[in-house]
């Protein structure tokens, strides 16, 4: 019976479980920072009730939401800033990142070093962008048709949108690869 041991075995699971919802709090965090700077604090904007809506249907605790909100509206609020990087990943699929950053050439050289490591380049502004259409609140959603890939850009691809899926201040990623959904909401 030794080596075997029930709680290591949870103990495991519950921090791989823990891990991935405090990612997706944090994420949500800091959406609902920047709508409540840009709102003032006030809970009827749209732009902050969707974003409080959305933290909510992934079950993030009403405290957290509460501190996400009066921290955006508070003085000390830091400067968040939303950026769209935009890359062509294998089989040409165009691909979208949305990341909410306190420091734009920080998080703009982490995106490109993940890229070269990948073999990617970031792609310059608008030459992806023609691949999408940008709804009212802020997605995009691809263009018919979408790409079809074969098994191995299947693989690359799953294999990028789970590296930048990691990236903390990536809030979305989206591809025109059929099959590939936005990977976060």
């Amino acid at each position: 019976m030794s080596g075997h041991s029930k709680w290591s075995q949870i103990k495991r699971q519950k921090a791989a479980t823990d891990g991935a919802k405090s990612r997706t709090f944090s994420r949500f965090a800091r959406l609902i920072t920047l709508e409540a700077k840009k709102a003032n604090g006030d809970l009827s904007s749209p732009g902050l009730a969707t974003a409080i809506s959305r933290a909510r249907e992934v079950n993030m605790p009403k405290d957290s939401i509460d501190r996400a909100v009066s921290k955006g509206a508070s003085k000390e609020a830091g400067d968040l800033e939303q950026v769209v990087y935009e890359f062509y990943g294998p089989g040409g699929t165009a691909c979208i990142v949305d990341a909410l950053t306190d420091n734009k050439n920080r998080t703009t050289q982490e995106i490109k070093h993940l890229f070269t490591k990948n073999g990617y380049e970031l792609a310059a502004p608008g030459s992806a962008l023609w691949a999408y259409t940008k709804s009212p609140d802020g997605s995009f959603t691809p263009n018919e048709p979408l790409v079809e890939l074969n098994e191995a850009d299947e693989e690359k691809i799953q294999t990028i949108l789970t590296i930048l899926d990691e990236h903390e201040d990536v809030q979305q990623v989206y591809t025109n690869a059929n099959g590939y959904e936005s990977t976060r909401d």
